[in-house]
């Protein structure tokens, strides 16, 4: 019988017990104990929702309480000591300041960088090596998951990310000068988890599906040849990809099993079923670990079957990757349609597919199979998926509609001459606070206990506040606070004819910070406008501009659950074209900024660089036709945060747009070292404050950032901005933050000009 298992499951709980737990720890409103006892009521809660649906090993050490990545760097002493300094009541403020750069208690420090996790829109914190002391362990934390799990009746399987992909992970100069030392501890781990009994480990190497460098290769080989004499199984598990080029090398190393993606990995695992050792194990990924659509079961055990008969036993039957990136439960929907639910798997819901497909093999569950066999005939069969409208305006698209009429010289002088901006001109990204009335009134307009005029008039007075609060400040170039959005995604999701949003469909994207991704079910049309009256209504109370704001169409893409029956470039078009009426809507409305965000263009590279160019030309194509419909004096701006620019940087530059801004605090202006070697064309606004921290920053903080910007970029071309939106900062925090960095370009405009 095949054996059935999970790469890890999602932490945060149904109702994201986890984030207010953390919330209320992080503001002293709960001691530790409170967060530790809601820790372990989740895992307890998850592995019993593994057993009930069959699954022969709960997962362990997949848990965390701000992120994996950080929590392998502490068990293995990768800590760069200014980030863990000691001045924490707890090691668990320790823990906090290393991933927000402030706790509940101590001092405040720089926190840890954070990016995306490959190409996903989980966030992770990177390990800072070049001055971390000598590799040693700290296991506690995942020996004290392992007794938790066999105390309540489970079969643990430790999940841990490998000693290469941690360190491919990191930052620092030389990282795999620690590979060796690290090796040791990773065999002492192993050691100590057979003499506990583990029978199998996973162990995760999905850089095993990049364009890997010889040295990388040549660091899997020695690290597998030293794990292999401890005797513990190992379960080698990649995803998110194929293996392509490193197939033979997975093939090669000394383990007792392999995991793949077949979701994303394409049929590869027939070939690496031919040429397994007889005594290794093929975990295959056929559930879809990253989307929410059901699976098509009855096509899956056409794959399974014969892998069944060629291996038995040896064959194990896994989600494609960890269930981090999905809901966690379908049955907290209550807002859906029949028809809507008949789509959908989350979570649990892939739990109980994998069971299916185990029983199918079998010769078992012949009923639930024809039910789901129906379920998606009617979904493909649906009037609400295809608008024959939508087709027929992208076969008209020519490539004008994707071009701006003059280029960047001749549309910057038309600008400043409308715009009339200061030298260094300040702005911010887009949102400020979401305080508890706009949250209160936003549920209770929701709910029906707060009429539409009353809930609009609410809005208003926040966007009043804002706008007043920002001339106050000082600031260039205003926008009106976002008040009405619950999320730069769900926002105009719900308000997409194509989308469909749930109500507790949560996916953590970093920390405490859990989104809402829309489904992207059908064609995508814009009913009607989206942003005019807010954006119409702020500018009318100053004379200052007012960005219109907008989420871009990549990330639109990106952040949502995408239909898996068509091509996702087809998708992106029909959600520009629906973005480009909005631009043209604020244009007409006298909106003279508009900024179109795009954080996610850089996540959805694909992770081999043979398929990027395929993927950008379509990416930056998608955003220019979204912001390509208005007059050359209407300025452009777009966002980008948390992103290496350096490998996409003409691409970027392809978007076009008059103003970019991006993140750049937290690596101290070096990522802009890419838009100066590229001598990128256009305006730039480097983030000077970190918004991800509540830490306040000093003006000559930020004036030495600014410094720093202008030594790269041409200062006439330079915008001061934060790294980010302002959403989930408080205004106690927002307004001195602000009004330090208007004061620093102040500073800097005589200082520069």
């Amino acid at each position: 019988m095949a054996v059935l298992h999970t790469l890890g499951f999602p932490r945060i709980g149904a109702k994201r017990e986890l984030k207010f737990a953390l919330e209320r720890y992080w503001k002293g409103e709960s001691p530790a104990q409170e967060l530790l006892d809601c820790a372990a009521a989740l895992r307890a809660r998850h592995w019993q929702l593994q057993q009930d649906a069959g699954l022969d090993y709960v997962s362990v050490n997949d848990f965390s309480l701000y992120d994996q990545v950080l929590d392998h760097a502490r068990m293995f002493n990768l800590i760069d000591p200014r980030f863990a300094d000691g001045q924490g009541d707890s090691a668990l403020d320790d823990y906090f300041r290393m991933a927000r750069g402030q706790a509940p208690s101590g001092e405040p420090t720089r926190a840890l960088a954070m990016t995306k996790w490959f190409d996903t829109n989980y966030h992770y914190l990177a390990p800072e090596l070049d001055q971390a002391p000598a590799p040693a362990l700290n296991a506690d934390k995942l020996l004290g998951e392992i007794d938790e799990a066999r105390a309540l009746g489970h079969r643990p399987k430790p999940v841990l990310i490998g000693p290469v992909t941690l360190l491919w992970l990191a930052r620092g100069n030389d990282r795999l000068r620690l590979l060796e030392p690290l090796l040791a501890c990773y065999r002492q781990l192993l050691e100590r988890l057979a003499e506990r009994e583990i029978d199998w480990v996973q162990i995760d190497e999905p850089i095993l599906v990049l364009d890997l460098e010889p040295q990388w290769q040549q660091a899997l080989r020695q690290s597998y040849g030293v794990l292999a004499e401890v005797p513990v199984k190992l379960l080698l598990a990649s995803y998110f990809g194929a293996l392509g080029d490193n197939l033979s090398l997975a093939l090669a190393l000394p383990v007792a099993g392999l995991h793949v993606d077949t979701v994303r990995g394409g049929d590869e695992y027939l070939q690496l079923a031919k040429q397994l050792a007889p005594t290794q194990i093929l975990s295959v990924g056929i559930i879809d670990g990253r989307n929410i659509w059901k699976t098509d079961l009855n096509l899956k055990l056409e794959q399974l079957k014969p892998l069944a008969r060629q291996l038995g036993e040896r064959l194990w039957i896994a989600p494609s990757c960890s269930l981090l990136h999905v809901p966690v439960d379908l049955d907290q929907e209550k807002g859906l349609d029949a028809e809507q639910r008949s789509w959908l798997a989350f979570a649990v819901q892939k739990l109980n597919e994998l069971q299916l497909l185990q029983q199918g093999l079998n010769g078992q569950g012949q009923e639930a199979l024809l039910a789901n066999a129906e379920a998606l005939n009617a979904r493909r069969n649906s009037a609400r998926i295809h608008r024959p409208e939508v087709a027929a305006r992208l076969g008209r698209l020519g490539s004008a509609d994707s071009q701006r009429t003059s280029p960047y010289p001749q549309r910057h002088q038309l600008q400043q001459q409308r715009l009339q901006l200061p030298l260094l001109p300040t702005t911010t990204i887009g949102s400020f606070p979401q305080t508890e009335a706009i949250r209160k009134a936003r549920a209770a307009w929701r709910a029906g206990r707060l009429p539409e005029a009353e809930y609009r008039a609410a809005m208003e007075s926040e966007i009043r506040f804002c706008v007043e609060q920002q001339e106050q400040i000082g600031l260039d170039v205003l926008v009106h606070g976002e008040a009405e959005r619950n999320d730069m995604v769900e926002y105009f999701g719900e308000q997409l004819d194509g989308y469909l949003t749930t109500g507790n469909g949560w996916v953590q994207s970093y920390g405490s910070r859990c989104v809402k991704p829309p489904v992207i079910y059908g064609d995508v049309v814009r009913p009607e406008a989206m942003t005019v009256h807010w954006a119409t209504y702020a500018q009318s109370l100053t004379d200052k501009p007012m960005k219109g704001m907008l989420t871009g169409p990549v990330t639109m893409l990106q952040w949502a659950f995408v239909r898996d029956d068509q091509p996702r470039a087809t998708t992106c078009r029909q959600i520009a074209l629906a973005l480009r009426d909005e631009v043209c809507d604020l244009e007409a409305a006298g909106i003279q900024v508009i900024q179109i965000d795009e954080p996610a263009l850089r996540e959805g590279l694909p992770l081999r660089q043979g398929e990027w160019q395929s993927y950008l030309q379509w990416a930056s194509e998608s955003f220019r036709l979204s912001a390509s419909g208005v007059a050359d004096d209407c300025q452009i701006h777009t966002h980008m945060c948390y992103s290496q620019f350096n490998d996409i940087i003409a691409a970027v530059a392809s978007l076009d747009a008059d103003v970019i801004t991006i993140e750049t605090s937290r690596s101290n202006m070096t990522l802009l070292g890419a838009f100066e070697e590229f001598a990128y064309p256009n305006e730039i606004g480097p983030g000077v404050y970190d918004i991800h921290s509540p830490n306040l920053p000093e003006t000559e903080q930020m004036a030495e950032l600014i410094r720093k910007a202008a030594a790269r970029i041409p200062v006439q071309r330079l915008w001061i901005n934060p790294d980010c939106g302002l959403k989930t900062r408080r205004w106690p925090e927002v307004t001195p933050a602000l009004q330090r960095m208007v004061a620093a370009a102040r500073q800097l405009r005589s200082e520069l000009g």
